[in-house]
C-alpha cells in the first residue's frame, strides 16, 4: 500500500476543515441519510472486506474462524450504523431518544439503561443476553433524557477536524471510531490507518465514500511519521486512537528522555484533547458452584474463545483467570479448560511482534504450559496475586496467553476478594468476565449487582464474554472513567454508544449459562444455542455471512436460515 505523501496532509486538512463548515450547515435528516448510504456502502463492501480480512489474518477462506471477521467487521459496522440512524431519526423528529427504553435502578444511585434487547430481531437473535448501560451515580433520569443525542442536539457548533489513529487487529474498529467522531463528538475526521489494515484502504474508502464525497472523512496511510505531522498539525483538533498504552504515550508525551522529563513537568508534547482505548489485563472470575459435566466442558470452551479469538491479539481478551482454590471441581475446570487450548482450531499468530511476546512471557514463567493447538498457546499456571514482581498482571500479552491464579473462599467471601484482586492487582479497566452456574447467581441475589457495582471496568459480562458489549451498537465501549494522560492504562472516554449518552459509568452484559437446548431443560430462559462467536463453531462463517447479510436488510423470510444455521454450530 502506498504511503500518503506528507504533501498531501495539508490539502487533507484543509478540505475537512471545509467539510466542517459544511457538516454544519447539514441536517438532521441529512445526517442520517448519510449513515444509510454509508450501511448500504457497507453491505455492498462486504464480501470484498471479509477476503482481504481472511488473507490479512492468514486465515483459510473456507475456516469456520472466517466467521470472526463477518461479525466482528461488516456486521458490527452494520449494526452500528442502524442503531445511530435510529438515534438521529428521533432528534429529528423531536421525539424522546429513551421513550421505549427500559430504565431500572442500579446500585450506589445509578440508572441502568437497557441497550440489549432493543427491538424484537434481538430479542429473536440474542436471546437470553441481555446488556445495560450504567450512568454515573446520582444522574438522574430527567438529566439522561436531556441531554441523550449529545452534539448532535446542537448540531450547527461543530469541534474542528479529528485525527483517529486506527486499530490494527479488529477491522470494524476504525470505521467505529470515525463515526463517533462524526456524530458524537460533531468533527470531521481523518482516519490513519495502522499498517497492519493497508490492505484494506480500499474496502474502507469505498464503505466511507458518501462521507468523503461530503468532504467529511478521509483515509490516509503510512508509518508513524504521517500519524505524528497530522497530530501535531495546527488544523486538527483532537486525537483519538485505539491501539497501546505504549503508542498513547509516544503521541502524548514522546519517547525516551523526553517523554520522562514532559512527563515529570507535566507538561505533554501533544496538547490537544486526546481521547482513546488501550486494552489492559482482563479478569475472568468463575464462582464456584456445582457444575455438571457437560457445564465443564462448555464454560471451558468459553473461557479458551474469551482467550483465543483472533488469535488472542484483542484488547479484551481475557487474559487472567480467578478461581477458588476451594472450588471442589478445580481441578477437572483446569483439565477441561486444556483441553479445550489444545483442540481448538488451529490459526497462525498473525499479528506482528505475536511471537516475541509469547516467548516473553514464556522466559518470565519456567513452568509454562503449552497445551497444544498451535505452538503459540501457552497456560500459566500457579500465579500469586501477592507477587507485586508478577509481569502477567501489568503486562498485556496480545498473544494465546492464558495465566491462572487462586484465592481461598465461596461465595460472597470469594467474589469479593476477586473483585478486589481483579481492580488492584490488574492493569487496566477496560473489561472483566465472571462465570456462575444459575444457583451460585440466585443465592448471591442482590450481591452479584453490588460487587458488580464495585468492580472498576468500562464493560462487565457476566455469563459471557465482554466481547458481546463490544457488538452491542447502544452499548458504551472504553476504560472505566478516571484514568489520566499520566496513568492512562484503559484509555479515556468511550466510543459506540448509538443512543449517545451522556453521564455513562459502564456496560453490564449477562448471558445464559447453558447453550439451547440445555438452558431450557435446566430452567433458563434463553433459547440461544452456542454462540457463534465461539472458536469451536463449526458454522460460525456462514453464520456470520448471514448475520451480516441480515443486518444490511433485515427481513423476516431471511431469519430461518439463519436459525439453522446457528442451531447447528
Amino acid at each position: 500500500m502506498t504511503t500518503t505523501p506528507a504533501t498531501d496532509l495539508e490539502t487533507i486538512v484543509t478540505r475537512l476543515t471545509k467539510g466542517e463548515r459544511a457538516w454544519a450547515r447539514t441536517s438532521l435528516y441529512e445526517r442520517r441519510l448519510l449513515l444509510l448510504d454509508t450501511a448500504a456502502a457497507t453491505a455492498a463492501a462486504a464480501g470484498a472486506w471479509v477476503r482481504t480480512a481472511a488473507r490479512i489474518k492468514q486465515l483459510n477462506p473456507a475456516s469456520p474462524l472466517v466467521g470472526e471477521e463477518w461479525m466482528s467487521g461488516p456486521y458490527a459496522l452494520l449494526t452500528y450504523l442502524q442503531a445511530l440512524q435510529e438515534t438521529l431519526h428521533h432528534l429529528d423528529e423531536g421525539t424522546d431518544i429513551l421513550a421505549a427504553t427500559r430504565i431500572t435502578q442500579a446500585p450506589g444511585g445509578r440508572l441502568a439503561v437497557q441497550v440489549l434487547p432493543h427491538d424484537t430481531y434481538d430479542k429473536l437473535l440474542m436471546n437470553g443476553y441481555h446488556a445495560e448501560v450504567w450512568t454515573t451515580p446520582g444522574t438522574t433520569e430527567d438529566q439522561l433524557r436531556a441531554t441523550a443525542g449529545l452534539t448532535q442536539r446542537t448540531p450547527r457548533q461543530t469541534r474542528g477536524v479529528a485525527l483517529v489513529l486506527g486499530a490494527g487487529n479488529i477491522f470494524s474498529i476504525p470505521p467505529l471510531d470515525v463515526l463517533y467522531q462524526l456524530y458524537a463528538e460533531n468533527r470531521t475526521a481523518v482516519l490513519k490507518l495502522n499498517p497492519t489494515t493497508d490492505p484494506l484502504a480500499d474496502v474502507y474508502r469505498a464503505v466511507f465514500k458518501p462521507l468523503t464525497d461530503a468532504g467529511l472523512v478521509e483515509i490516509v496511510t503510512g508509518g508513524p511519521e504521517i500519524g505524528g505531522a497530522l497530530a501535531a498539525h495546527p488544523g486538527i483538533a483532537a486525537v483519538h486512537m485505539t491501539g497501546s498504552e505504549a503508542t498513547h504515550d509516544a503521541v502524548v508525551w514522546g519517547t525516551g528522555k523526553t517523554a520522562n522529563n514532559a512527563k515529570a513537568t507535566g507538561t505533554p508534547k501533544l496538547t490537544k484533547p486526546m481521547t482513546s482505548e488501550l486494552g489492559g489485563v482482563s479478569p475472568i472470575i468463575v464462582l464456584p458452584g456445582t457444575w455438571s459435566e457437560a457445564d465443564l466442558l462448555y464454560q471451558a470452551k468459553h473461557v479458551a474463545t474469551m482467550r483465543l479469538h483472533n488469535s488472542g491479539c484483542n484488547c479484551i481478551a481475557g487474559q487472567i483467570l480467578i478461581l477458588s482454590s476451594d472450588w471442589p471441581q478445580k481441578h477437572a475446570f483446569l483439565t477441561a479448560l486444556r483441553r479445550a487450548l489444545a483442540t481448538a482450531p488451529a490459526r497462525p499468530a498473525w499479528y506482528p511482534g505475536c511471537e516475541a511476546r509469547v516467548q516473553a512471557a514464556r522466559d518470565l514463567h519456567p513452568h509454562a504450559e503449552k497445551p497444544g493447538g498451535t505452538p503459540e498457546r501457552t497456560l500459566l499456571t500457579g500465579l500469586d496475586l501477592t507477587d507485586p514482581h508478577e509481569t502477567a498482571f501489568t503486562t498485556e500479552y496480545f498473544g494465546p496467553v492464558l495465566g491462572v491464579a487462586e484465592i481461598p473462599g465461596t461465595g460472597t467471601r470469594f467474589l469479593h476478594a476477586a473483585v478486589t484482586a481483579a481492580n488492584e492487582r490488574l492493569h487496566g479497566s477496560l473489561g472483566a468476565n465472571l462465570i456462575a452456574h444459575p444457583d451460585t447467581l440466585k443465592t448471591l441475589g442482590h450481591r452479584l449487582r453490588d460487587a458488580i457495582a464495585d468492580l472498576r471496568y468500562g464493560t462487565i459480562a457476566v455469563n459471557a464474554w465482554t466481547g458481546v458489549g463490544y457488538a452491542t451498537p447502544r452499548a458504551t465501549w472504553g476504560a472505566y472513567p478516571g484514568h489520566t494522560l499520566d496513568d492512562v492504562q484503559s484509555g479515556i472516554g468511550v466510543v459506540h454508544n448509538a443512543l449517545l449518552l451522556d453521564h455513562t459509568e459502564r456496560t453490564v452484559v449477562t448471558g445464559p449459562f447453558r447453550p439451547a437446548p440445555r438452558s431450557i431443560l435446566s430452567g433458563e430462559a434463553s433459547l440461544a444455542p452456542k454462540p457463534p462467536w465461539f472458536v469451536t463453531n463449526t458454522t460460525a462463517a456462514r453464520t456470520g455471512r448471514l448475520l451480516t447479510e441480515f443486518a444490511a436488510h433485515p427481513r423476516w423470510q431471511d431469519l430461518p436460515a439463519l436459525f439453522a444455521s446457528a442451531l447447528r454450530g
